[in-house]
């Protein structure tokens, strides 16, 4: 290679890091925060910053190598004797960095997981996946929920949880249309979520909230919205064919709404809005 390509290489090089620095930092890669979860954007942003770091040295490094060290008429090749001591040093300083990656990863797990977070007036909800749909309950104001038996389920009668309504506390538990889900502003919400067939993954993106629904488990996760609105339910693992219309809407409601739309059927499809017919 001569000087003038490695020149021309370590130039492309240069720009292609520059470019892609800007879009990425930037234009707005992930969406925009509406929960209390903002400890993972920070930890992902810490990550970013010293991968990115990392990236960028090395590629303006080999940019420069190439331009450095090209091929010249009557240059002779050198043969260079390897460095322990340079070998166990980017090593060591490598590996304590992934050390506080990988502790401070924990530690914000372990706070994400930890049920005694969760305040006394949450919200509890129960979502449950199926082929290709999002169901949701609550307890009504027992707080209790119904027992249910995937036995009894009837896509046909609508019973997509297999209610068992003989169930005392069956009565007053409110289970709305499939795909649209509710919560309030401001509060905990706490969700119970599990699956009637396959593996799915119950995904919203603007609260940094993604949890596997898996068959025979209920897993619980939970999180508190802070704006009002209309935003998108998601299934991020592929559940099969009808993976790409598995979704639904969640609903954040002022408290007052939110209480209102669980006394009536009326408030409800009026904060829901238009709602779409079951994917089922």
């Amino acid at each position: 290679m001569s000087k003038l390509q490695g020149l021309l290489f370590a130039l492309a090089t240069v720009v292609l890091v520059a470019v892609s620095t800007y879009y990425f930092v930037a234009r707005d890669w992930l969406p925009e925060l509406h929960s209390d979860r903002g400890a993972i954007d920070v930890a992902m942003w810490w990550s970013l910053l010293v991968t990115g770091i990392v990236f960028i040295a090395t590629n303006l490094l080999l940019a420069y190598f190439t331009w450095r060290y090209s091929d010249t008429p009557g240059a002779k090749a050198a043969y260079w004797h390897d460095s322990p001591k340079l070998e166990i040093s980017w090593t060591a300083v490598t590996a304590a960095i992934l050390l506080v990656f990988l502790f401070n990863a924990l530690n914000l797990w372990g706070s994400l997981v930890d049920p005694k977070t969760i305040p006394a007036d949450a919200v509890t909800i129960e979502v449950t996946a199926q082929q290709f749909a999002w169901n949701f309950r609550y307890p009504g104001q027992d707080g209790q929920f119904g027992k249910t038996d995937v036995k009894l389920a009837d896509p046909e009668m609508g019973n997509f949880l297999g209610t068992d309504t003989k169930d005392p506390a069956t009565a007053d538990d409110i289970v709305t249309p499939q795909g649209v889900l509710l919560v309030p502003e401001g509060r905990t919400v706490v969700l119970k979520i599990r699956s009637l067939d396959v593996i799915h993954s119950f995904f919203l993106p603007n609260f940094r909230v993604k949890q596997d629904a898996m068959p025979g488990l209920t897993i619980q996760t939970w999180f508190k919205p802070t704006k009002a609105g209309k935003y998108e339910i998601a299934c991020a693992e592929h559940c099969g064919l009808g993976h790409y219309r598995m979704k639904g809407t969640m609903f954040v409601l002022a408290a007052d709404a939110f209480q209102a739309a669980m006394a009536s059927q009326e408030a409800f499809d009026a904060a829901s809005g238009p709602l779409t017919q079951p994917t089922q």
